[in-house]
């Protein structure tokens, strides 16, 4: 799939900043830059137009385009829209991790009450990306023992052993995102408005991905930017960046190498250093093979 926007200089500045780690290194003519978010190849031109190719074109397009659209009464319209899913009973469940090449993917399903909202607005929760990791390591885990959630972490070992071309990464998200969501479902038994999941493919295509999957729960509403409409999913993403950092520091300090966090240039710098100190097998077991990273990393390695 092939979609196309038209960015402002605004928000070009937004999305090279957002997609610096991803960058690819080959130069294009009249190309600022491509980059790759998982199954998504973004390219964008000198002229203002972005082209978006891949399985979740049209997700991650939509995460851009809608910027265009943020005049006062767009946002006012939205808001309106949105209040429905902020103050109602739900089950929301968020990820992260999948753009770090060192440390493991984190998948959180969390239910929130209407009543849970103003305890979870006083402290500050909202999208973990947004949020200093010193506060969510403060936060989550007083989240974590008045809101019922359930967690599933994937080691890297793990996501090397079944990352392949027929298991792609969102095809992993869709099964740890329905995983996390079922057991709490059989767990809690909630009674919630909506189950709500931040968009990463669209409905059809995320139910394609979990064939072969003996439980299956259905009835989700996927959003996009769920963690900022959603209590619930905000919740989530704390919960499993706290359980991130956590897994994080256990392999730094296990390697005795202070790791850095994306997937960025300074991340090969360290990965080139565990290849040194430990061997291949080491990076192998601590880092996502199949990101870009890997070739730069055992390429530039001397012997």
């Amino acid at each position: 799939m092939n979609v196309v926007i038209k960015v402002n200089d605004e928000t070009k500045e937004k999305m090279l900043e957002y997609y610096k780690d991803k960058m690819r290194d080959k130069v294009i003519p009249y190309v600022v830059f491509q980059a790759q978010e998982e199954d998504t190849v973004i390219t964008l031109y000198e002229s203002g137009k972005c082209m978006f190719q891949g399985t979740s074109a049209d997700v991650d397009a939509a995460m851009w385009g809608t910027i265009l659209d943020h005049t006062k009464e767009k946002q006012e319209e939205k808001k309106k829209e949105n209040q429905k899913y902020y103050n109602a009973n739900v089950v929301g469940s968020d990820e992260v991790g999948t753009g770090d090449y060192f440390g493991p993917i984190v998948v959180t399903a969390c239910y929130v009450t209407q009543k849970d909202i103003p305890y979870l607005e006083e402290l500050g929760v909202g999208d973990s990306k947004k949020i200093d990791d010193s506060k969510i390591l403060k936060i989550a885990p007083e989240i974590a023992k008045k809101i019922p959630y359930k967690s599933v972490i994937v080691s890297n070992q793990e996501y090397n052993e079944k990352y392949n071309k027929n298991t792609n990464m969102n095809q992993m998200k869709a099964i740890l995102h329905n995983k996390v969501l079922y057991e709490l479902m059989e767990t809690v038994k909630p009674e919630m408005d909506y189950i709500i999941v931040d968009e990463f493919a669209k409905e059809n295509r995320y139910y394609e991905y979990l064939k072969g999957q003996n439980q299956i729960q259905r009835g989700i509403t996927f959003l996009t930017k769920a963690e900022d409409i959603s209590p619930a999913v905000a919740a989530a993403s704390i919960i499993s960046r706290y359980l991130f950092l956590k897994e994080f520091d256990k392999i730094c300090d296990e390697i005795h190498i202070p790791l850095p966090k994306g997937a960025g240039k300074d991340v090969d710098k360290m990965g080139e250093e565990v290849v040194e100190k430990y061997g291949e097998e080491k990076l192998k077991e601590i880092a996502k093979v199949n990101f870009k990273n890997t070739d730069r990393i055992l390429h530039t390695l001397i012997y």
